[in-house]
């Protein structure tokens, strides 16, 4: 299958398609700086000692990630997070609502559930 042909950055370099240029990397790290820096902090996003207190007593009920895998069997794997299923986007009664919450292993929720949400955001429900 042919390959796509270079592409030439705004900067002058030569780049191989499907990659970042020096220049274009800087400039991904610089608006991830910028967006992080106005991301208000965990605590501030609910997440207190009374979410730690909850995230630990649903984990003990439910301790196995519950992915469904493309085979169609769960990950099975110790869960350590517990992902929002639908995005709570602020919404204190969504943040709160056991029935959004799912047990998810670091891997999983930090690889699959993230890909998932930048490839198609699930809407937000109340």
């Amino acid at each position: 299958m042919p390959r796509a042909a270079p592409r030439l950055c705004g900067c002058g370099y030569k780049i191989a398609s499907g990659s970042l240029c020096p220049c274009e990397r800087q400039r991904a790290r610089q608006r991830k700086a910028k967006a992080d820096a106005n991301r208000p902090t965990a605590r501030e996003r609910g997440y207190d000692s009374r979410w730690q207190k909850e995230r630990a007593a649903f984990l003990h009920e439910r301790p196995y990630c519950e992915r469904v895998m493309p085979s169609g069997e769960l990950c099975g794997r110790r869960a350590t997070v517990v992902d929002h299923v639908f995005p709570h986007s602020g919404d204190q009664r969504l943040f709160w609502d056991r029935r959004n919450w799912a047990p998810l292993c670091r891997t999983c929720h930090s690889g699959w559930k993230q890909s998932e949400e930048k490839r198609a955001p699930l809407p937000f429900i109340h």
